[in-house]
């Protein structure tokens, strides 16, 4: 089994002094708290944000362009690609691998970003119950998009005592090992305390890569 120690977010950093503030949150608790209701929500939260999107107050939402409706369609199991945009939208994210967010971070064009370095074990310990790790990057669908579905998201729990196990056999897909890591960390809902847990902020100027101290 993986163990888990240093994870890392990514945050535009128009975001940052809202996370010092108020902690981290999804985009769905977002919405809520721009006041954000029918079809605009409806657009936000469901269907595919082609956009870099400011909400009401300057909070900022990255595009989704990674995720286009037709390639979610071809890997999605038993869920329709607008439930995916409202999985994904329900929480915050975290990467296990610098390289991997090095990747997301060379997708986000020319903007500033600051990454959060967050001691796993503290995060755990106190949101356990919120908790699910992926073996997929959930937030790509292109490329010949790995089959996924609402199981693909396991709790923590289950993962450490079952590892994958409960992803094959919701999704009827070929097991994978115990060894595979995971690729995300995810918390649904809101972290408000979240600068409890980080231990490094690196602010990134555009085009800088993230260095992991």
């Amino acid at each position: 089994m993986v163990q888990l120690t240093s994870i890392y977010h990514m945050a535009e950093a128009a975001n940052w002094p809202a996370i010092q503030r108020n902690g981290l949150h999804s985009a769905s608790t977002l919405l809520d708290q721009a006041d954000i209701i029918g079809e605009d929500r409806e657009r936000l939260e469901k269907l595919q944000r082609l956009t870099h999107t400011e909400l009401p107050g300057g909070v900022q939402l990255r595009d989704q362009r990674p995720m286009p409706p037709a390639a979610l369609a071809s890997c999605l199991i038993g869920i329709t690609p607008s439930e995916w945009y409202a999985l994904i939208n329900a929480r915050v994210f975290f990467w296990l691998d610098p390289a991997r967010l090095n990747r997301h971070r060379a997708a986000c064009e020319a903007r500033p970003q600051v990454v959060l370095t967050v001691d796993a074990n503290r995060l755990v310990a106190a949101y356990a119950g919120q908790i699910t790790v992926t073996p997929i990057n959930t937030g790509n669908a292109r490329r010949r998009p790995a089959r996924r579905g609402a199981a693909t998201f396991v709790p923590y729990e289950t993962w450490v005592t079952s590892a994958w196990a409960s992803e094959a056999i919701n999704l009827g897909t070929t097991p994978r090992p115990s060894s595979h890591p995971p690729v995300e960390l995810t918390v649904v809902g809101s972290i408000p305390d979240i600068m409890q847990f980080v231990i490094g902020v690196q602010h990134l100027a555009p085009g800088q890569p993230f260095t992991p101290a």
